[in-house]
């Protein structure tokens, strides 16, 4: 292994109303699938240089020779009953695998770039953790040097209470908060966004 960085990428199957719902209930499942697969592709551009080693983790099914190039990106099968749970087994399996640096993100979050990602690892370097704050009291990015099994427990994932409790179970830890991003979830993220105008009009 010639890297000590590991990103881990969680992506849904892209599939006609199973994807972005609280979107499709404004906008149709149709449109709600185009912007998550146009989300894909941004999450696919600002990933696909960055060093280190990158996986997907996928919800149902792992697809060869879909958005996500085979010879740039590692591609497994989320594991377990909740979010949690998966997230935790991605980074056990990262770890296992004798990375220093583990990472994970999403796939949907249009206001990330790839320096937002290098330098999350930057700062994981003097810091045990870092988060990146989502706008709707979740977070977008998580990043770890050792595992810390509390912050996948316990938690109601979806809600505006999983920053502030993932906190709570970090204050023996130095954790670093990256800039206050907004992800997609709802119309009102968008509609006023210049990259999502074409969705929008009518």
């Amino acid at each position: 292994m010639n890297t000590k960085n590991c990103l881990l990428i969680f992506t849904r199957n892209p599939e006609l109303g199973k994807v972005k719902t609280r979107l499709a209930k404004t906008l149709g499942d149709t449109k709600a699938l185009d912007i998550y697969k146009f989300l894909i592709k941004h999450t696919v551009a600002i990933t696909k240089n960055l060093k280190g080693t990158k996986q997907v983790y996928y919800s149902v099914k792992v697809r060869e020779q879909d958005y996500w190039d085979d010879g740039i990106f590692e591609k497994h099968q989320q594991e377990g009953d909740d979010l949690g749970i998966r997230m935790q087994h991605a980074f056990e399996a990262a770890f296992s695998e004798g990375y220093k640096n583990v990472i994970i993100i999403g796939s949907d979050m249009y206001d990330l770039s790839q320096e937002d990602i290098e330098q999350a690892f930057g700062n994981l370097e003097n810091n045990d953790v870092v988060i990146g704050p989502a706008e709707d009291g979740g977070y977008y990015l998580l990043g770890m040097k050792t595992l810390i099994p509390e912050v996948f427990k316990n938690k109601a994932w979806g809600t505006d209470s999983v920053l502030e409790d993932t906190k709570a179970d970090l204050k023996s830890y130095s954790c670093n908060l990256l800039e206050e991003r907004n992800d997609v979830d709802y119309y009102e993220d968008i509609k006023d966004h210049p990259a999502f105008k074409n969705f929008l009009d009518l």
